[in-house]
């Protein structure tokens, strides 16, 4: 998928939680998101954006990606 819209939907979904009262709420509700919706190529992809320094994720949507855990390619 295209990188690009998978960070627009990253940080749509960031706002969405962006509401919740702690920054740890706001980071588990991103990446519970992430985890449940989005399909393992999709983690896989922008997990290793973020870990390249993810420039145009949000703080807390950063946080939340990096504590994916993705399966391996099959």
């Amino acid at each position: 998928m295209n990188l690009e819209r998978l960070v627009t939907m990253a940080n749509d979904i960031g706002g969405f939680f962006g509401g919740e009262p702690t920054a740890e709420e706001r980071i588990a509700g991103v990446s519970n998101h992430l985890a449940k919706f989005w399909d393992p190529r999709m983690r896989r992809q922008i997990l290793a954006y973020a870990r390249e320094g993810g420039a145009d994720l949000s703080d807390h949507v950063r946080a939340a990606v990096l504590r994916l855990t993705v399966p391996p390619n099959t």
